[in-house]
């Protein structure tokens, strides 16, 4: 059921075809009357998520954007850009800074979001960050996001709104969601989380696919106990 608030607004999600951005581009279109995604190619190696950001809007009839953003990779030393570094195979708890950390993401996405935003007349900007599970990211937590927000809306004197429906959930708590708002198999089959760029359940070994599993587990055992 759509916000009465935001039933008549648009918004533009910043999508990956990971778990999280879709999980929020389904939120999304509950909430708004009109939604625009936009991906970033910025040098991946698992640049099959793009693809999977494709087929997706491609069978919801969303508009779809994907820009060139490949300076990021030539500028940061990280393994999801440099397919000669192996991927951090531990799950990173926060107290350190993994090396698939790609320095100042967020920010630059979300700066080309709300430019795009601007230029069709959008004024609210969807996110799928997560400080809950942030590991280690330091533009994921909502201290970011908020200061960021002020600087866009100074930046383009603008009202900007971005919103970070997973913001306090955990990876259980965002199947969870994804299953109350119907695509849950949507979610757990198209999307693209793994960091060596493999669909579904991927690798079963990276960072992201351990954390994908273990919240999924979680999720059924708590549904199955309901």
């Amino acid at each position: 059921m759509k916000s009465e608030l935001l039933k008549n607004e648009r918004a533009v999600v910043v999508f990956s075809g990971g778990q999280d951005s879709t999980t929020c581009l389904f939120w999304a279109m509950r909430q708004f009357a009109e939604v625009v995604a936009v991906t970033f190619d910025y040098g991946q190696r698992h640049k099959r998520e793009i693809e999977c950001a494709k087929a997706i809007t491609a069978e919801y009839g969303i508009e779809h954007h994907v820009l060139d953003m490949s300076l990021l990779g030539q500028l940061t030393v990280n393994s999801l850009t440099r397919p000669d570094m192996d991927v951090d195979e531990a799950i990173p708890d926060g107290s350190t800074t993994p090396n698939s950390l790609v320095e100042g993401r967020n920010m630059l996405f979300l700066t080309f979001a709300a430019v795009l935003a601007k230029g069709k007349g959008i004024r609210h900007l969807v996110t799928g960050v997560c400080e809950t599970d942030f590991s280690g990211y330091p533009d994921c937590r909502d201290v970011f996001i908020k200061s960021l927000g002020v600087t866009l809306n100074l930046a383009m004197d603008y009202s900007f709104v971005i919103h970070t429906p997973l913001m306090w959930l955990d990876k259980s708590e965002t199947w969870a969601m994804a299953d109350q708002l119907g695509h849950l198999e949507d979610v757990r089959t198209k999307t693209l989380t793994c960091y060596n760029g493999i669909p579904g359940d991927g690798c079963g070994h990276c960072p992201a696919c351990s954390l994908r599993r273990r919240g999924y587990e979680q999720f059924l055992q708590s549904r199955s106990s309901k």
